[in-house]
């Protein structure tokens, strides 16, 4: 069963992507080549299209051979998947029309408000140190959960700066996802689900590893970050997964956010400050940046899965959130003559 999934989703995307391309072309849906942008032609938006299809389409057949095992799983992921649904529907709208930032903040708002309905939501955890769930009042809950959505969202958009590295960060996460699901919690549909989406950004990833000949665009990012968001929440111990799988990307934007505010800036205008614009600009190739996040973020990840649950799992978050603040404090100082600093 999870072989014909993987096979349909990762089918879906490949041979839709570049139908998407074209249908992106001819609405003129491109990316023009920019200052803080890398490409220098024009590459057509909205193979986020093609990714959420192939998602789609496989979990469609999932439903049909692995339904939900009971009332409260199947609300969860209708939230999840509707959801995703939306998110998609609002990037196909920002793709075309190039929407200002607030009107993507309140999507996210409310997109996280539909998962907290559908009681996808950071209520219950299991503490690192006594190994024992604990439930956060719902004044707590919320707010957390809408700040996990969003800053996934956000996080996910943001990383998708270099050919292959949203799509490919986000396909390892899934399957790390799909593997906790199954064998630490017994999960199967949510399991079959998280390898569909891996599935589906592996069959985007040929025609949007450099050279891209496809953006996955806002479509695309969108989709990703909530459905992540999402499946990371519907196991008490997966947002630990999550955070040592995404969590160079998550403090890179944390960071992002307080260069700007600290220089006066709004911290949604975009530039080159990333970290993964910054190494680019040291010299190494996109490939080499992004084949560097792919190690990094699969290896930490792996970490959930291998290390025995509590305190082993917040020294690797420990230890992973040192590793990135010093690269990132390396990596922003000024650029002196013969030094290594950056510029940017």
């Amino acid at each position: 069963m999870a072989y014909s999934v993987f096979l349909l989703a990762f089918g879906v995307a490949c041979i839709l992507t570049p139908l998407s391309g074209r249908l992106a072309a001819r609405a003129g849906v491109v990316d023009l080549p920019r200052t803080r942008h890398q490409h220098e032609r024009p590459v057509p938006r909205w193979g986020g299209l093609a990714l959420a299809a192939g998602f789609f389409v496989a979990v469609a057949v999932i439903y049909r051979v692995a339904p939900p095992d009971s009332h409260q799983e199947g609300l969860q992921l209708q939230g999840v998947l509707l959801g995703g649904l939306l998110a998609a529907a609002f990037g196909l709208l920002d793709d075309w029309r190039e929407l200002p930032a607030w009107p993507q903040l309140l999507v996210q708002f409310l997109l996280a408000l539909l998962a907290i309905v559908h009681t996808d939501w950071l209520q219950v955890f299991t503490h690192p140190l006594t190994g024992q769930l604990v439930r956060l009042p719902d004044f707590l809950a919320v707010p957390l959960t809408v700040f996990w959505v969003m800053g996934m969202m956000n996080t996910i958009n943001w990383l998708d700066g270099l050919d292959g590295l949203a799509a490919g960060v986000a396909a390892i996460a899934a399957l790390l996802f799909a593997a906790h699901s199954y064998f630490v919690f017994g999960q199967v549909t949510v399991a079959l689900l998280a390898l569909a989406l891996a599935a589906a950004c592996l069959g985007f990833l040929p025609w949007n590893f450099h050279p891209a000949r496809i953006f996955m665009g806002t479509t695309g990012s969108a989709f990703l970050g909530y459905i992540l968001a999402t499946l990371a929440i519907l196991a008490p111990a997966k947002t630990a997964t999550a955070l040592l799988v995404l969590g160079i990307p998550i403090l890179d934007v944390a960071w992002q956010i307080m260069t700007r505010l600290r220089a006066g800036r709004a911290p949604w205008l975009g530039d080159r400050g990333h970290l993964h614009h910054r190494l680019y600009n040291l010299g190494l190739g996109q490939r080499t940046v992004v084949l560097g996040y792919y190690a990094f973020c699969a290896g930490f990840g792996g970490l959930a899965l291998i290390l025995p649950p509590g305190i082993y799992k917040v020294y690797a978050l420990g230890i992973l959130g040192m590793l990135t603040l010093s690269v990132l404090w390396v990596v922003s100082r000024p650029r002196q003559p013969g030094g290594l600093g950056s510029g940017g």
